[in-house]
């Protein structure tokens, strides 16, 4: 479950760093646009998982005395997870909040601000992913 969470999070770091990507690697943005239409999904799916991730390392508070590597490294990554999930899946979750206007606006106002910190949410997705993958193992 490690390997699976850890490649998800380097995925998802990917599209929200697709534009610093593909900057600098122009040949990347042929495999990233292949996974471009399903971004919507993947961010809600993560704003999900990432929700789960954070309510389970806050009632794991005792694992902070003997792991707090791991425990710091699951907290970091449902942050991660959740926060570049809102930003990435807002399209689909603004589909299920269309009858409250006071929903849509308030998710409008959250995405302006986390907006500007896109790019460094990607970059930070993929480290905490390739270092779940490498304790995985």
């Amino acid at each position: 479950m490690r390997l699976i969470s850890g490649l998800w999070l380097v995925l998802l770091g990917v599209l929200g760093a697709s534009g610093f990507i593909t900057a600098k690697r122009p040949d990347a943005k042929e495999w990233i646009g292949k996974v471009a239409p399903y971004q919507g999904w993947i961010g809600a799916v993560s704003l999900l998982w990432g929700v789960v991730w954070l309510i389970r390392s806050l009632f794991n508070l005792g694992q902070l005395g003997y792991a707090p590597v791991a425990w710091v490294t699951w907290t970091v990554g449902a942050l991660v997870l959740s926060t570049l999930g809102l930003l990435l899946g807002v399209s689909v979750l603004r589909s299920f909040a269309e009858g409250s206007p006071d929903a849509v606006a308030r998710m409008d106002e959250v995405i302006a601000k986390l907006l500007p910190y896109q790019s460094r949410l990607g970059l930070a997705s993929i480290v905490v992913g390739i270092w779940i993958i490498i304790y995985a193992l």
